[in-house]
């Protein structure tokens, strides 16, 4: 900071006026910090934590899955949340300029990581329409999914009770559940082969819609409307899970389903598959690597406690994991129980649990309409926080790069409706009723835990050994007060990024293309398609370095010392912030920034 920029500030403070002419409109700030907080439950909290880590934890060895699973959350989870809310804290910048700022060199990092919240913005809204047409067909004075008795069901349509089996009937091998023909047959109805896409399915084409238009006014107003918005979309899914653990552990059966979740096999551990899947887990729950936490950080103040926050939000979200598999085995062994079945042959992964599982357990309990209309009410939320703050965080990288033109008037609200507008129809694609095949891609490649392992080596050694694990704690303790725990500096330095490369190392080892429902080949241009998803995010890294090291004069070696040296406005020295935010004045403090 220059001496007549500092004395203009003293010059204005001394005159009281605190309000210098703008350059740029004022950036946003949260309006207290437990907007800031339920913001970031709202991202990192979703559908991964009911049905992905319960699915997880009984496949993987049950209770010993935890010790994996907590390794990587210490030496990578906590690690990389710290680093990227405090980035963002600390430089008032989105997921692409912050990079800019610390080191240009790694600036792609930010564009890539904008990539993959794009990508994964368009598909993972389609969740969303299929569960609120679940929604809508939960009012029904019958759930749809509860009897053959409907026009897209099938002869082998068979409503499996108990009753069936004391009676010891015999069902043929390819009789099928009326919930499974719901989904297949009636959300769906998926054709026979990845060539064929059908027509548009219309009433979930609305429904897509109507997620759309419910994301855009979360956000449209920038972190003014994002804040207000989760005080309800992040606290209310723990009332509805809270209903539905209590509703779920007095069913009987519930407690084969528990010690189902949770008993341990201590072998399981010798396999490399359960540590990549704690790994991959880590990273996809806590929301890593993609630029959401440097985007929501960057609307905090200056001096808020992001190491204690850091801390509290990751127990938070494994807190939450783990109770959701008592919400979820539960109602299984419930299930389990009625159909005299063994829980491994009701228990389904992914979107299979959500809109197959659970589903057909609701429609075995009493009022099975309150429970179903509980269950995808907490669905829609939990995966509605996660769009629409993902969505915020692209809408501020992007403002970032041009703050002067994308902060006048209502050119980021145009922004907003072009990036939803666009995601729409490009989604639609996937409400078709081959839009599954296309679904399947997305999530296997658009988001590809290898381009996050890689992005998270990337990060930790950027900021570990070329900006400097000491100059980052510097930073930290000139925000907080104090330094946070050397343990985390260290595994920024060396334990982050060994255990990210062994896992992407395997990841290569073990990779196996997409089947879909395990069984069915794509063709070579849907491999293409999906590897297209994967490279076009990774490869903005090199190419944005290539691109740096092309357009800036000197000799390399003087090159590499300029792409590796930040930003000199990288922060407003600490005594003026401090100087300014006691006389609260944060839309200065932002125009300064």
């Amino acid at each position: 900071m220059d001496k007549p920029f500092g004395s203009e500030v003293k010059f204005m403070l001394e005159l009281g006026t605190a309000h210098p002419a703008p350059s740029t409109p004022t950036r946003g700030q949260w309006s207290s910090k437990i907007e800031f907080l339920l913001a970031v439950a709202g991202q990192i909290i979703g559908l991964g934590n009911v049905w992905r880590f319960p699915y997880l934890c009984y496949k993987n060895g049950g209770g010993v899955f935890f010790i994996p699973y907590i390794l990587f959350l210490f030496t990578c989870g906590i690690p990389l949340f710290l680093l990227e809310t405090s980035l963002g804290q600390y430089t008032k910048q989105g997921s692409i300029t912050c990079w800019k700022k610390i080191c240009p060199l790694f600036e792609g990092m930010g564009y890539g990581s904008q990539v993959v919240v794009l990508y994964s913005s368009i598909y993972y809204i389609i969740i969303l329409a299929w569960a609120f047409l679940y929604l809508f067909s939960s009012f029904n004075s019958e759930l749809p999914w509860a009897s053959c008795r409907n026009s897209w069901n099938t002869e082998t349509c068979v409503e499996f009770d108990r009753k069936a089996y004391h009676l010891n009937w015999t069902v043929s091998a390819n009789a099928t559940s009326p919930v499974r023909e719901f989904w297949e047959r009636r959300i769906l109805n998926v054709t026979g082969s990845v060539h064929e896409l059908g027509s548009i399915r219309w009433e979930l084409a609305l429904c897509l819609l109507l997620s759309w238009i419910i994301c855009y006014f979360c956000v449209w107003k920038g972190v003014k409307s994002t804040g207000k918005v989760v005080y309800f979309t992040a606290t209310f899914p723990y009332v509805m899970l809270a209903v539905l653990l209590v509703r779920g552990i007095t069913l009987p059966g519930a407690l084969d389903g528990i010690k189902f979740y949770l008993y341990p096999d201590p072998s399981r551990l010798t396999d490399p598959q359960v540590w990549m899947d704690a790994g991959t887990q880590i990273f996809y729950s806590y929301a890593i690597c993609i630029g959401c936490l440097t985007a929501l950080g960057s609307y905090n103040k200056y001096n808020n406690n992001c190491y204690k926050d850091c801390v509290y939000l990751c127990l938070l979200n494994s807190g939450t994991s783990f109770v959701a598999g008592f919400a979820i085995f539960s109602a299984l062994g419930f299930m389990a129980y009625e159909q005299n079945t063994d829980i491994s042959k009701v228990a389904e992964s992914g979107p299979g649990l959500a809109f197959i599982a659970y589903p057909r357990a609701v429609a075995m309990m009493p009022f099975p309409q309150v429970w179903a209309i509980f269950f995808f009410i907490m669905v829609i939320l939990l995966g509605l926080d996660s769009e629409f703050v993902g969505l915020e965080a692209m809408v501020t990288a992007i403002s970032d790069i041009n703050p002067s033109f994308f902060r006048v008037g209502h050119r980021r609200k145009l922004l907003l409706l072009a990036i939803s507008v666009v995601s729409f129809f490009i989604g639609l694609v996937m409400v078709t009723e081959g839009g599954l095949y296309i679904f399947q891609l997305f999530d296997y490649y658009a988001c590809s835990g290898m381009t996050l392992l890689l992005f998270a080596i990337l990060q930790s050694v950027c900021i570990g050994w070329i900006y400097g694990a000491d100059r980052f704690y510097d930073n930290i303790e000139d925000m907080i007060g104090y330094k946070p725990l050397p343990l985390i500096k260290y595994c920024l330095k060396y334990f982050t990024p060994v255990v990210c490369m062994g896992t992407f190392i395997f990841s290569l080892v073990k990779y196996t293309p997409l089947k879909f429902n395990n069984t069915i080949e794509y063709p070579w241009w849907g491999y293409a398609l999906g590897w297209w998803f994967t490279l076009s995010s990774t490869l903005m890294v090199p190419l944005f370095m290539l691109y740096r090291v092309i357009t800036t004069p000197g000799t390399l070696r003087q090159r590499m010392s300029i792409l590796c040296t930040p930003a000199e406005d990288l922060s407003l020295d600490k005594s003026e912030k401090k100087t300014l935010e006691l006389l609260d004045m944060p839309s200065t403090l932002d125009n300064l920034s």
